[in-house]
């Protein structure tokens, strides 16, 4: 999953898991090999889209892998579970994407690339849409600040229309300590928002902790977004506390 796509996935805090590099999968230690593979396992309380509900207030099991060439081109993949009763998106959501990453000068950061966000196993209708992306990001001593936009243009599943999504992600680690706080702001307009303007912001603040000697980090987040849903609709928006326990390898 390329976490600075999704928002404060990213999102959530597996979202807020781009601040931390995953250690080569499969290869030996001082691989010569111009290819890197790492994969990814998570399992969230909810599952959080720019601050959106898609897992219906329940648990999400979600993973992904990512190979990546020493030139700094990439490709992956990364799937979560869905609740199919409240998104009807189907049960399960899987993003497959491609771009290049690489230091642009000391301290910064670029990555541009596209997505497409699948929904296998959806209903009839047309649910599939792709989304390019592009973000920088600035490394200060323990912070780490990224700065991105991602810009869905027209299609069919978006009903002829397009979406821009903006967003800034800060990490701040605690010195002496392996927990970083993290916060996220996003700005969506178009029409992948639940306000009748088709205006939204999204939030998000939290912490996570690598657990020592384990590839495993814990990660809680207050997580909310903007949207005018009338009672008794699902409040996709709602904000709410996720719990994240996610490993990689």
């Amino acid at each position: 999953m390329l976490t600075s796509i999704r928002g404060l996935s990213a999102a959530t805090l597996a979202a807020c898991a781009a601040f931390a590099s995953s250690p080569a999968f499969g290869q030996e230690e001082g691989s010569d090999s111009p290819i890197d593979v790492s994969a990814n396992v998570a399992l969230t309380s909810e599952y959080r889209f720019r601050g959106v509900d898609l897992s219906g207030g329940n648990f999400a099991i979600q993973g992904g892998v990512d190979a990546a060439h020493e030139s700094g081109f990439y490709v992956g993949a990364w799937a979560s579970s869905l609740d199919e009763q409240t998104v009807g998106f189907g049960s399960t959501e899987l993003d497959i994407y491609g771009g290049w990453n690489g230091d642009i000068s000391d301290g910064v950061n670029a990555d541009i690339g596209v997505i497409g966000y699948l929904y296998p196993d959806a209903g009839p209708g047309d649910f599939d849409y792709v989304e390019f992306y592009a973000s920088l990001g600035l490394t200060l001593g323990p912070a780490e600040a990224t700065l991105g936009v991602a810009y869905a243009p027209e299609q069919d599943s978006l009903a002829n229309q397009d979406n821009v999504y903006l967003y800034t992600d800060l990490g701040v680690g605690v010195p002496g300590t392996p927990v970083t706080v993290i916060g996220h702001v996003g700005y969506t307009n178009g029409i992948l928002t639940f306000t009748d303007d088709g205006d939204a912001f999204d939030w998000s603040l939290g912490a996570e902790a690598a657990i020592p000697d384990t590839p495993l980090t814990f990660g809680v987040a207050y997580v909310g977004a903007e949207g005018d849903i009338a009672s008794p609709a699902y409040d996709f928006v709602d904000d709410a506390v996720v719990f994240t326990l996610s490993a990689s390898f």
